[in-house]
This record gives C-alpha cells, structure tokens and sequence, in this order.
C-alpha cells in the first residue's frame, strides 16, 4: 500500500495492576486471590500486539520518567515496539490501572490514574504530523486529551482507526466520528454514540448505517458471545464467535483491534479480516495476561481452523 511500512498509534500506556479472587468476590472486604503486575494502556496493547504479528509500529504515548515509563520502554525495545516518537515528562507518574476482575476473570471493578495524557498537547502532536501521515493508517484510542484527538482528525490525512476505550471516553468523540475510516464500538458504546437503542438484529443495522452517514467507511460493532456484526456501503456481515472458557478478558478488545489494523495493512478481504480479528481476540481471552506472548499470523490461523470458524 502506496509503500508505506509502518502503522502508528496514538493512544494510552500504563502500568496494568490485576487482581483476581480465588472464590466469589466479596464487597467491602479483603478478598484472598492473586494480584499480577503487567503492561497495558489501549494504545500500548494495540501496539505490542501488532509487533508480535510482525507489524513495523510507532507508538505515540506520554510516559513518567520513573521506573513504570523505563520498563514500559525497555519492554517495548523487546518486543520491537518503537517507542521513539513519546513523549517522557520529568515530574509525573507513569499512568497506572487498577482492575478487580470476578472469579470468572470480568472486571468487577477498576480505577486509572491518567492525569500525565494531559501533557500531551496540540504542539507536541503538530511535530509528529509527517510521522502519522505516512503511515499506512493510524489507531487512535480515546486516552488523549479531546482537543488534541480532534485536531489530529481534523488536520492529518490518514485513514483513522477509533479504539473508543470505554464507554465514558466514547462520548469524547461523539461529534467528531465521520473522520475515522474505521470504528470498533461494543454495544454499549455503540448505543452512546448514536443515540439508538439496540435491541435486535435491524437495530444493529440502523446504528451502523448511523455511522456510515455520517462519514464512518467501516463499522464493527463488538457483541461479546453473540459474535461481531459488520456494515460498510457493500458489505453486511454478522459473524457468531465459538464458545471458549474465558480466562482474562481484559486485552481481548485490544487483540481485536489490532486484527482489524494487521488486516487492513495487508489488504485482506472482510471476511478474512473478521477471522483474524475474532482468533486474535480468542487467543487473548484464553491466556491469563491481557497479551498472550504466544500471538502470532499462524498461531492464529491455527486456532481460526480449530474453531472452525
């Protein structure tokens, strides 16, 4: 594609701190369990992710000179993550999140200190216009600062991918929505974004094609175990996903993702694209971390035939 090598991504990266009880969770009370240290943040996620499918990725974060930042950095090192392009500010914290999950590995709870995204500012994102445009596309999650996030979409030309995060910082982007190629909303989001409620199959039609009319090219709107529905201006396609024991579902929206950009990059058709997307996201909810480090092209594909998908 127009030989540019690379995807980039402005968006979140933290300190991910897990804690999961060994029985029923109870309120108002010390739960014995186990707790796990791990690295997160949308945008970061995404990012590792497409490293690990053999994707060249720039990712574009605010991290805290601090012990959290340089291991967020040296990991990315590893996994051949370019973090080259983020910004580190001397006297904040890393951003840190906290979650809680149920005993069937849900989030029960959670709490995140993002404070240090505000450093990043509409300066800062102005020298990084050359690096974004020529990438293939970029993925922007909802972490950042709202007047940077619209003067991204409004002044760059690149085809724009929307992680919209959760469903508080969806309505961040409400008015702004044409400017993304791309959208992955859950059904929730999707309800907030539109103003429509979904109740059946033609509900999840008329808000798809809410987006498309407003400037959306493609919209996946992410069902849980009722699968994923698809809509652009040729294409409708609703796909069941296979019954699987969840382990952690935290990063499965952020594998999910990243399927959507690894196909997008390699020029795959829908229905190869929703495949990935759906294995990759399996992969994740089946493995306790919020990555699974064992995600590749062909440990997917693998898992896709098992499923028979």
């Amino acid at each position: 594609m127009k030989g540019k090598s690379y995807i980039t991504i402005v968006g979140g990266a933290n300190i991910d701190i897990i804690g999961l009880p060994h029985k029923k969770l109870r309120m108002k009370d010390s739960n014995p369990g186990k707790t796990a240290i791990t690295l997160g943040g949308v945008g970061r996620n995404i990012g590792e992710n497409l490293s690990r499918l053999g994707i060249n990725t720039k990712l574009i974060t605010v991290l805290g000179k601090d012990v959290y930042g340089k291991q967020i950095v040296e990991e990315g090192k590893k996994i051949g993550l370019d973090m080259s392009e983020s910004l580190i500010v001397q006297d904040e914290a890393t951003s840190t999140y906290i979650a809680i999950l149920d005993k069937t590995g849900d989030m029960n709870l959670a709490l995140s200190s993002m404070d240090i995204f505000e450093k990043m500012t509409i300066a800062f994102i102005q020298n990084k216009q050359e690096i974004i445009e020529n990438s293939t596309l970029c993925i922007i999650d909802t972490n950042i600062p709202i007047e940077v996030l619209k003067y991204i979409v409004s002044n760059f030309k690149v085809d724009f991918f929307l992680d919209t995060v959760s469903t508080s910082k969806a309505e961040k982007v409400k008015d702004i929505l044409g400017n993304f190629h791309t959208i992955k909303p859950n059904k929730l989001e999707a309800e907030i974004l539109s103003g429509i409620e979904i109740v059946d199959k033609k509900d999840l039609k008329k808000v798809a094609t809410y987006f498309l009319d407003m400037g959306v090219k493609r919209v996946f709107i992410t069902l849980g175990e009722d699968g994923i529905y698809y809509l652009d201006k040729q294409n409708e396609v609703y796909m069941k996903v296979p019954e699987i024991s969840t382990i952690n579902a935290t990063g499965a929206g952020d594998a999910f993702m990243a399927g959507l950009a690894y196909s997008y990059f390699n020029g795959l058709d829908i229905e190869s694209t929703l495949k990935i997307a759906i294995g990759a996201s399996l992969m994740t909810l089946e493995n306790e971390n919020t990555i699974n480090s064992n995600i590749s092209v062909e440990n997917i594909e693998k898992r896709i035939k098992e499923m028979g998908l």
